[in-house]
């Protein structure tokens, strides 16, 4: 089962593609694994063991507590997804449960992934020790993979802003297990574009 859509998926499109999308595709036990950091996920030999990947991404945003709320807000209103070639229904909520799809643009037709959020962390400002927000989704049946991927603002000891993408994934559909070097590089490219889209907005927002 693919969602596939030759022309911008709507919210109808959406909706459609969520309510046949199911449960969780991968293993319970690897449910909220994206909250720990990526050293420790390196270090299980679980998930390699099981076939999934790990990618990881993490840029500077800049610097100060301006920038780390500014960067809260964009990822609460889907900013990260904020491309011409892939997008989230900004009115998604930021919630346990909520369902939703990620639409990416391939070619000639447009993707419909579906996800659900499976956790939400907040740590506030203590001392000697920095804040972060984020949130992990995990894939849904009729996903091209099979996994988990968590975005996170993070501003550290040092009032540096962070960005991050935290991922681990495998093929969930024979398309996917073809072309999966191509996947991996799309992931790549994404986690590019989106710290590009991130910072565009938090600079932009600036008064």
């Amino acid at each position: 089962m693919v969602f596939l859509s030759w022309v911008r998926p709507t919210s109808q499109d959406q909706e459609s593609c969520i309510n046949k999308s199911g449960t969780l595709n991968y293993d319970d036990k690897y449910k909220g694994a994206t909250a720990k950091s990526f050293s420790s996920l390196e270090q299980d030999k679980g998930f390699s063991n099981d076939g999934f990947l790990l990618n990881n991404a993490r840029v500077l945003m800049g610097t100060g507590v301006d920038t780390f709320e500014k960067g809260k807000t964009a990822l609460r209103t889907w900013r990260h997804f904020g491309m011409n070639w892939a997008f989230v229904d900004p009115k998604t909520p930021i919630q346990q449960g909520a369902k939703f799809c990620i639409c990416v643009k391939e070619f000639l037709p447009w993707l419909m992934m579906p996800l659900q959020v499976v956790y939400v962390n907040e740590t506030k400002t203590t001392k000697n020790r920095g804040a972060s927000f984020g949130f992990g989704s995990g894939t849904l049946q009729g996903h091209l993979l099979a996994g988990e991927e968590r975005f996170s603002i993070e501003i550290d000891e040092n009032n540096q802003v962070w960005y991050e993408i935290l991922s681990f994934s495998k093929p969930a559909h024979v398309l996917s297990f073809v072309g999966y070097p191509y996947v991996m590089l799309r992931q790549k490219y994404f986690a590019h574009e989106s710290a590009k889209v991130m910072l565009k907005h938090i600079n932009s927002s600036k008064s």
